[in-house]
């Protein structure tokens, strides 16, 4: 992508078709991650890979909680308590102060088949705005995105939920947002598709029950942030800085999330 108009270039490009730009040649360690398994897995980007990783850890934590429980249907269906206990958007727990789940709710799945889905789709969608936005960026954006997302469940929504789909709607919602700003063929074709597949994703929604609310809160947040924030530049400087001081502080808080959902475990003895 030229780092001056943003219009996508081939990698062989020294100067841009577009704006005529010079640009320099593409980065040995752009943010991109590579095949794994020779080419059987395409883009194996670091983040989103711990991402997943972290996602299904917890899954097993909580089957293994909630099988503690008497739930014998636990692997395939977590229990309301135990929901509650590992940090689930929970409206009344929010309004006493406990913010921390606008972040941990995003970790955390419903059952197998949900977190099945949402794994499958971060796997692609991750690494793909991973390769467009580098890491910083879709960390912040995915970090926002969640809270965003779970914040605007909060108002809207009482209903008890988790999932990473409010942060996936925000990675959605950075990928029409790169659309948008390219004005090329291929910045229209990339627009057109993740507006569909946001479509699609809301439609199948309706019949499962999903949270909206999180899903348009965390899109809409996704999209503000990375239309204003662009594409990383080639040359550094403040505002590339900026955005990795951002995305320490976005890891960080996550960190501090998960410390109050143990204190909470381990105070509540729940």
């Amino acid at each position: 992508m030229c780092p001056h108009c943003r219009a996508f270039i081939s990698t062989k490009d020294r100067t841009c078709p577009y704006c005529h730009e010079e640009v320099e040649p593409r980065r040995a360690g752009s943010s991109s991650g590579g095949p794994a398994l020779g080419g059987l897995i395409p883009q194996a980007h670091f983040t989103t890979v711990l991402l997943i990783t972290i996602n299904i850890g917890l899954y097993l934590a909580m089957t293994i909680y909630s099988l503690k429980g008497d739930n014998p249907q636990a692997f395939m269906d977590l229990d309301t308590r135990t929901l509650i206990a590992f940090g689930a958007k929970f409206t009344p727990a929010i309004a006493l102060g406990q913010y921390w789940r606008l972040v941990l709710a995003g970790f955390l799945h419903l059952n197998l088949l949900h977190i099945l889905m949402n794994m499958w789709v971060l796997f692609d969608l991750g690494a793909t705005v991973e390769e467009f936005y580098g890491t910083a960026r879709f960390i912040v954006i995915y970090f926002v995105a969640t809270v965003a997302g779970f914040y605007a469940s909060a108002v809207f929504s009482p209903a008890l939920s988790a999932g990473a789909s409010a942060g996936l709607f925000g990675l959605i919602g950075a990928m029409i947002a790169l659309g948008v700003r390219d004005r090329t063929g291929m910045g229209g074709a990339i627009r057109g598709m993740y507006i569909r597949w946001a479509i699609y994703v809301t439609i199948i929604g309706f019949f499962l029950g999903a949270d909206h609310a999180a899903h348009f809160g965390g899109g809409l947040a996704g999209f503000a942030l990375a239309f204003l924030g662009g594409t990383p530049s080639a040359f550094g400087g403040t505002r590339e800085s900026v955005w990795k001081g951002l995305a320490v502080a976005s890891i960080a808080l996550t960190a501090v999330s998960f410390v109050l959902m143990v204190s909470f475990l381990v105070s509540a003895r729940l």
